[in-house]
């Protein structure tokens, strides 16, 4: 067989070795060009031939990649970069039917013309050039290549259901990142690929893939391209691409190069469509099963034979038509479209006015657009290159330093990235250019450089967006079917394997919140996996850990430390309520009763140290009769009842009953009937979640914060919710049970008949002002009249004009000489409208207003008025409350004038016994009350004096 000049044809499907068997004819040669239509492809190419021949010898020549050793015998281009006229014994043009694409088709047409070897040229690609070559090429042979493995057609399936190992096919950066991201979301991630993308960046990429760390790939029609990967699956989410100049439907052939990448060596492939895509026509889907195609009729031409001589006519060649009717002259490219408009320029038109400096012109026009801006930035970018090599016959290394220096950045977002790349492609294809540049090795090393840098920018930001790398680890972990390693630090972060999981908070695992769809499901089932054994060794913790380490919530969670491990639950008695753990079902029943256990313990103690006095009574053995019932009322209550709840049965209490109650720090008062140790803090705390799992509420009431007297009492609070907090409700506010009880018993030794005013005690005890004490009162059930009077001037000292207030006697109010709380009459009603926490004051406001002060010139002549309030008691209301009058209320005008007289009181005058201090009260509320007066042969067996009146009658 003759081997000059030999030309072949080896044609056929993909998937047939064509690029492979090249290779090896070109290794049989002392020397060869190879042309690739991609940069990507043959950086992998030149890849394998230097693993088979050494660098020495291998050259990588692409519009912005240049590795040219002394000795190259071997080049791998692109095929717009294979250089011509070397004479080499082999040339190979791979995928030859691209003749036909309206934007590249003009170059490869022209190899496929005029590239040819000393001994033997190769031209692969798809069986549809068939006729073409036959017609173009005479003498070419044909060698047809059948596919190694078979192509089905599965139709249409959703990306949430794509089999692992596939590629998903988009026409649009867009469309890519968009895919990318569902994917990531949906099944932990995909691998990104584009034609765009830096050899440094596609690899990285397709390693991704290739070494299982994802399971899908996004890519453009890139991958149709010759590259070699395991893909089991091809799916294409669109059927239509934009061309350049209008969105058109894909054709068969195009499909077939595409789908093609799917099944590797023997093994078979499938591809169907996916996402809006519709499914694919059968008379289509059997064409690329079948790989019959159309034949390629037409070839894009370009007219090689150039006119340097001027400007005009260089631009009248390159429009020149062919005279081949298989050939059509190709669209308007952008180095013509350049080349116009700086021909239109009459700076750039005088400077190509020689032969030289119009090949000078157009092989800066050459200059791809990579940055995709505008024709107009472009030729702007191109006039300013050309001007520069015209007339100093090199781009100034300042001038491209500084533009250098503007892209070597690494900060910004996929997009940001990408455009860097691109603008960094432009000054590499220009340090490319022999001649262009006086130091050409440094700025070939520093484009590479700024490449690489953003390269590896644009491969991070692209893994960190589309791949979730943890769920990669954890999946390749699951499928190996082995123990994964878990931690779980001092902050309760749970890794595993490495990779951030989650949080354990006491026996939960709480999955990583950024964690969704796949992504989460292979999380959890791997921290779940893996998180068995820790949940024992915290179990065991926990049930040695100390009640201080354990905390109940007002809303009956039970903490440790600051971690919730379990809820309070009703039990079978209100002082007996159970719990229920927080124990996820992986940590296994032995778990689960283990901190259940731990719990029951702790809340059993809180309450029996809480609650001490109250279960001593309910197990007091010598209560009998009416008072153990009374007792069983008390614990009923959890130590606090409202005495008119009650009111029949304490006075059924003979007083030997109340002494045994009293032995167990019952204290009957006025309104509540209460054992004051469980009024602090802590039980009040818990007696409230212990009510509110009885009531069975959702919600549960917060305990007052501690230390206040009177706290504001909602109008829709639960009922019986202030006595649970230790408050008695009276009017607006609530004041605290044992201090109202004080305040009982100060008001017991007042005339309430005649009337009475508040003195400093009882609005100290209070913490009120004497409006909100009045306000107070009527929620008690007393009346409030409202006068005013002349304020007391001070006592001015004679010598130092200082003024001095005399000491204003208090009344001297000792409890051992008043009637004792449980003595007290019950018809006074319980407390309504309490006023707001202020500073204890007598006078109700110091304004001008307030105190009816004069203001103006006659201010200083004018006596100074004070408020004062006059109150009387005004009988017991409907329900324990008092009962709204009707008309004008006495007490309180709305012109604020002194109320009318009450009995004997003088209008705005103070009492004749007002701040006097004089013998102890003698009748106090023994003579005036609200109920009757007692007979005096009755002496009330629930008075505490009763044993001793009993023996003074008994002498008498």
């Amino acid at each position: 067989m003759r081997r000059d000049g030999r030309i072949v044809a080896v044609l056929g499907p993909t998937n047939t070795g064509k690029t492979h068997y090249a290779i090896e004819r070109m290794l049989g040669y002392r020397s060869g060009i190879i042309g690739l239509p991609l940069r990507l492809l043959a950086r992998e190419v030149y890849d394998r031939i230097v693993k088979a021949r050494g660098p020495s010898v291998v050259a990588l020549v692409t519009g912005e990649e240049r590795i040219v050793p002394e000795r190259a015998q071997y080049w791998v281009c692109t095929v717009e970069a294979m250089p011509e006229g070397m004479g080499t014994d082999f040339v190979a043009v791979d995928e030859i039917q691209l003749c036909a694409d309206p934007e590249r088709g003009h170059v490869f047409t022209d190899r496929l013309l005029r590239a040819r070897g000393q001994h033997e040229t190769i031209f692969m690609g798809s069986d549809t050039m068939r006729g073409p070559i036959r017609a173009l090429v005479p003498g070419a042979e044909f060698v047809a290549r059948e596919r190694m493995s078979q192509l089905v057609y599965t139709g249409a399936k959703k990306i949430s259901r794509m089999q692992p190992r596939s590629a998903i096919v988009g026409f649009s950066v867009e469309n890519v990142y968009a895919i990318a991201e569902l994917i990531r979301r949906q099944r932990g991630g995909a691998a990104v690929v584009m034609g765009a993308l830096s050899p440094r960046t596609r690899n990285a990429q397709v390693e991704l893939y290739q070494n299982g760390d994802v399971d899908f790939l996004v890519a453009t029609d890139a991958i149709g391209m010759g590259l070699n990967l395991d893909i089991n699956h091809v799916a294409f989410s669109s059927l239509t691409k934009f061309d350049g100049r209008r969105m058109r439907p894909l054709a068969p052939n195009e499909l077939a190069q595409i789908a093609g990448r799917a099944g590797r060596g023997m093994s078979d492939g499938t591809f169907g469509v996916t996402g809006e895509a519709p499914p694919l026509a059968d008379e289509v889907a059997a064409a690329i099963m079948g790989h019959s195609f159309t034949p390629v009729r037409k070839l894009q031409w370009r007219n090689a034979a150039l006119q340097f001589g001027a400007v005009d006519a260089l631009i009248r060649s390159l429009e020149a038509k062919p005279e081949d009717e298989l050939l059509v002259r190709a669209r308007d490219a952008d180095d013509l479209i350049a080349l116009r408009t700086l021909s239109d320029e009459a700076e750039t038109r005088a400077r190509a006015s020689d032969g030289n400096s119009v090949r000078l012109l157009w092989d800066v026009c050459r200059i791809p657009d990579f940055r995709g801006i505008s024709h107009a930035e472009h030729a702007g970018l191109l006039q300013a290159i050309f001007g520069f090599l015209h007339e100093h016959g090199a781009v100034p290394e300042d001038w491209i330093a500084r533009q250098i220096k503007r892209i070597d950045r690494t900060d910004g977002d996929i997009d940001t990235l990408s455009k860097r790349l691109a603008f960094i492609r432009t000054w590499t294809y220009v340090a490319q250019r022999r001649g262009w540049l006086r130091d050409e090795d440094h700025w070939r090393g520093a484009t590479r450089a700024v490449e690489d840098r953003l390269s590896d920018a644009l491969h991070g930001a692209l893994t960190q967006r589309f791949v979730d790398r943890r769920t990669s680890v954890l999946l390749r972990r699951l499928k190996q079917k082995e123990a994964m390693l878990a931690e779980v630090n001092d902050k309760g972060e749970v890794t595993v394997e490495g990779e951030f999981a989650g949080r354990l908070e006491g026996f939960r695992f709480v999955l990583d919140k950024a964690a969704t769809g796949q992504e989460a499901k292979t999380l959890r089932q791997a921290a779940e996996k893996a998180l068995a054994p820790h949940f024992h060794l915290r179990a065991d913790r926990f049930y040695n850990a100390p009640d201080t380490e354990m905390d109940f919530t007002e809303q009956g969670g039970l903490m440790w430390g600051n971690e919730a491990v379990g809820k309070l639950v009703a039990g079978p008695e209100p002082l007996k309520p159970q719990v229920k753990a927080f124990v996820d079902d992986e940590a296994g029943e032995e778990v689960a009763q283990k901190v259940t256990r731990r719990l029951q313990h702790f809340i059993d103690r809180k309450i029996a140290t809480l609650f001490e006095p109250l279960l001593a009574m309910s197990r007091d053995e010598t209560l009998s009769g009416l008072a153990r019932g009374f007792a069983f009322r008390l614990v009923e209550g959890f130590g606090i009842v409202p005495r008119a709840e009650v009111a029949e049965d304490v006075r059924a209490l003979d007083q030997d009953a109340r002494g045994s109650l009293r032995k167990h720090g019952v204290r009957f008062g006025q309104f509540t009937i209460f054992m004051p140790l469980l009024l602090k803090p802590a039980p009040t705390r818990l007696r409230l979640v212990l009510w509110s799992l009885a009531k069975g509420f959702d919600t549960f009431p917060e305990a007052p914060p501690p230390g206040l007297v009177t706290v504001p009492a909602p109008r829709d609070a639960i009922p019986g919710v202030d006595a649970m907090c230790g408050y008695h409700t009276a009017g607006e506010r609530a004041i605290r049970i044992d201090m109202l009880e004080r305040l009982a018993d100060m008001l017991r030794a007042q005339n309430s008949r005649a009337g009475f005013e508040a003195n400093p005690d009882m609005l100290s005890i209070t913490g009120m002002t004497l409006e909100q004490f009045a306000d107070l009162m009527q929620g008690l059930g007393y009346k409030a009249e409202r006068g005013e009077r002349v304020k007391a001037k001070p006592v001015a000292e004679a010598g130092d004009g200082a003024a001095q207030t005399p000491e204003a006697p208090v009344p001297e109010t000792e409890a051992t000489e008043t009637p004792a709380a449980e003595d007290a009459p019950n018809d006074i009603p319980p407390p309504e409208t309490p006023p707001s926490d202020a500073e204890p004051a007598l006078a109700a406001s110091e304004t001008p207003e307030a105190t009816g002060a004069l203001t103006g010139p006659d201010a200083e002549d004018a006596p100074e008025m004070e408020v004062f309030f006059t109150f009387t008691w005004g009988g017991r209301k409907a329900g324990g409350r008092q009962e709204t009058r009707k008309g004008p209320r006495r007490e309180a005008r709305k012109d604020g004038a002194k109320g009318a007289p009450r009995g004997d009181a003088p209008k705005g005058k103070p009492r004749d016994n007002k701040g006097k201090k004089g013998p102890k009260p003698q009748q106090g509320a023994r003579r005036f009350e609200a109920r009757p007066e007692k007979k005096k042969d009755r002496i009330d067996p629930d008075n505490p004096f009763a044993a001793a009146l009993m023996g003074l009658k008994d002498k008498s």
